[in-house]
């Protein structure tokens, strides 16, 4: 667990292996900078063995890298132009890896990653992990799932009920590192102040949007919030690894 106040706000991440897998393939991470700017990021690692891990790990580690060399943004427009070249730069470090070194081959990984500068949180996300706005009375969804059962749900081919229980829900049509080149868009809302989670799909397949809401809206500190998130995952079968970014306003905390 690592838990963090800046002049902002406090923060804290955590990843678990569940119960079911034999390794943890996701990866979480918040980073402030000088100028009170801060970097949230979850990646869920794919490929199997050593090369989910691998793959999460690497993406993890380009983006800190660059957010560490950098001090300050200076305008929103810079904030943009910098999260594309990282992103991208991470994408290309991934897969340029896994089709340089048999070990590794066909690795890749989720990415979510929230940005939150002055009064504005920027958003990227590519493949099913998620970011949420933590509000009074519920969970918003601030990302929308890369997978091929909500390419259905969009086209009218699958309700979202079947959604949650289909055998292809897993399957992700967009991920970082599985080809030269990635796609992705930067949204942006306001920095409203609420609480911001960013967490990867063996939270919200193992517990629901209300169960995390409730374990949110208590008077707990963060890291205790963020283990509540995770006992709940693994008492629900723990199915899959965890990984959990948490931010709060002081205001809030």
């Amino acid at each position: 667990m690592k838990k963090v106040i800046n002049i902002r706000g406090q923060y804290a991440y955590k990843t678990d292996i569940g119960r079911v897998r034999i390794t943890n393939e996701d990866q979480a991470i918040i980073l402030s900078n000088a100028s009170g700017d801060v970097l949230m990021c979850v990646c869920d690692g794919m490929g199997g063995h050593s090369k989910g891990d691998y793959a999460s790990k690497l993406c993890i580690d380009v983006i800190s890298e660059e957010f560490r060399k950098k001090p300050g943004f200076f305008s929103n427009f810079s904030v943009r132009a910098w999260l594309s070249k990282t992103v991208r730069y991470a994408n290309s470090v991934v897969y340029n890896e896994a089709n340089s070194n048999p070990e590794y081959k066909n690795m890749g990984t989720t990415l979510v990653l929230a940005l939150l500068y002055k009064d504005v949180i920027y958003i990227v996300n590519v493949g099913d992990s998620r970011a949420y706005s933590v509000r009074y009375a519920n969970l918003k969804q601030l990302t929308e799932d890369q997978t091929y059962v909500e390419y259905l749900v969009r086209t009218g081919k699958m309700t979202p009920e079947e959604a949650r229980v289909s055998k292809d829900r897993h399957i992700i049509m967009n991920a970082i590192g599985t080809f030269p080149s990635v796609s992705f868009k930067i949204t942006t809302i306001p920095n409203i102040k609420a609480p911001l989670l960013l967490c990867s799909d063996g939270l919200y397949n193992n517990a629901t949007e209300s169960e995390i809401h409730a374990a949110l809206s208590t008077n707990e500190r963060i890291e205790q919030k963020i283990d509540t998130l995770i006992g709940i995952a693994n008492s629900n079968g723990g199915s899959d690894n965890i990984a959990i970014a948490y931010w709060e306003s002081i205001d809030n905390g």
